[in-house]
């Protein structure tokens, strides 16, 4: 007697259970569809018009492209929701909707809760799977910052290169440590994310004294702190920099600048400076050749660039690259001087240096740091050889995306 009173209590409790976890929705307004995924949650509300923008049938959605096939020439933006109905024997509950256009479409309520408009999921997915957040850093900071990473593991684990590709995200910096001595490192590193981005100066360049040198960097002088290739519209977004060989000289360090730390100083500090800085076009430039070819690229852009919520999107800066032709008017030219010059004298005065070693891999974000070097002697019997590629961030958001769905190595 008392197993088949326990029976029927557990198949109550069952029934009960299920009917908690039962999966609602109702239309509101005529044109949105709330969702309740449980009898107690809080519901999640849909627009009309965007679900049935994001109709995943056969006839909407091309699946192995994952694209819409959508003809939005006889799309109804007017659209709404006829009937509703939910199926909670499936394993993953649906929502299935009849629309006004005499369409049917079924979405799942995992694919639903991805996408729900309530702010703080939206604010999770833009600060983490989107782009990660950065945080930004004073020179004195840099010891706790910035990591340090195995050449071989970042290779090896996709576990180690999601750290890696997640450092230079948030800090803008890491180094790889005990890389061969070889020149195929930076092509193998850029390989293991997606692919080099070539520039004027080929796919992979080496940053050694040279004579006759087209470029700057190609000397033994002090280089100043400044952002590679200002003057492209679409500029480089991560440098690597691999040391094989190593000045023994006094100099040859690195130096390292968070520029979106500078502007935050001069946003709180200095606004006037901060509007001029983002708002006067420079002419950025660079006139020369390389292998035979030669190039003249100008881009005029501000030094501190900002998106239209006021954040910002990358630094320009280069005192030697800056164009002889400056198209502002003339009263705005002694006011860009003196704020640039509040810039630069900020930079210098937070940079870092440092010396990497034979086997170090430097990476860092070319559109938000300020690098430069000290000077060094240079002889044949001491030298410094630097080989150095670039990557683009459109490359390692996507790696990054990839790794935290759980994607394995390429």
């Amino acid at each position: 007697m008392w197993a088949q009173r326990l029976g029927r209590a557990l198949a109550t409790r069952s029934a009960s259970s299920s009917l908690h976890r039962r999966i609602s929705a109702r239309i509101v307004d005529n044109t949105n569809i709330e969702v309740r995924p449980e009898q107690d949650s809080q519901p999640l509300t849909f627009p009309g018009v965007w679900l049935r923008d994001n109709c995943l049938c056969p006839e909407c959605f091309h699946g192995s492209s994952r694209s819409r096939k959508l003809d939005w020439d006889n799309f109804d933006t007017g659209v709404k929701p006829v009937s509703l109905r939910t199926e909670d024997q499936k394993p993953d509950k649906e929502l299935v909707v009849q629309w006004s256009d005499s369409h049917e479409s079924r979405f799942s309520l995992q694919w639903l809760r991805e996408r729900s408009f309530e702010e703080k999921r939206q604010q999770s997915y833009l600060a983490d799977f989107y782009r990660p957040l950065t945080k930004h850093w004073s020179g004195a900071e840099f010891p706790t910052i910035a990591r340090h990473f195995s050449y071989e593991e970042v290779m090896q684990q996709d576990a180690v290169l999601l750290e890696w590709l997640q450092s230079l995200a948030v800090h803008g910096v890491a180094l790889l440590r005990g890389a061969p001595l070889d020149e195929g490192v930076v092509r193998r590193l850029a390989e293991r994310v997606g692919f080099i981005r070539r520039t004027t100066y080929g796919e992979e360049f080496v940053v050694q004294a040279k004579p006759g040198a087209q470029n700057f960097a190609y000397l033994s002088l002090p280089l100043p702190l400044h952002t590679d290739l200002p003057y492209y519209e679409y500029k480089p977004s991560v440098n690597i920099l691999h040391c094989v060989v190593q000045t023994e000289s006094v100099g040859g360090s690195n130096l390292l600048v968070d520029a979106f730390h500078i502007a935050d100083i001069l946003r709180r500090d200095y606004p006037e400076d901060f509007e001029r800085l983002s708002r006067v076009l420079v002419d950025w430039n660079d006139i020369g050749s390389e292998d035979g070819r030669e190039f003249h690229n100008i881009w005029r852009a501000p030094v501190i660039c900002l998106d239209a919520q006021g954040r910002y999107t990358r630094v320009n800066h280069s005192v030697p690259q800056r164009d002889s032709h400056f198209n502002v008017p003339l009263a705005e030219v002694q006011p860009w001087y003196e704020s640039y010059a509040r810039f630069v004298r900020l930079a210098r005065a937070d940079a870092h240096a440092f010396k990497t070693q034979p086997g170090d891999v430097l990476t860092f974000n070319n559109i938000r740091l300020l690098h430069g070097r000290t000077g060094y002697d240079d002889t044949e019997r001491n030298s410094r050889y630097i080989v150095g590629a670039y990557l683009d961030w459109d490359i390692i958001y996507s790696r990054l995306r990839v790794l935290k769905k759980g994607g394995g190595s390429q």
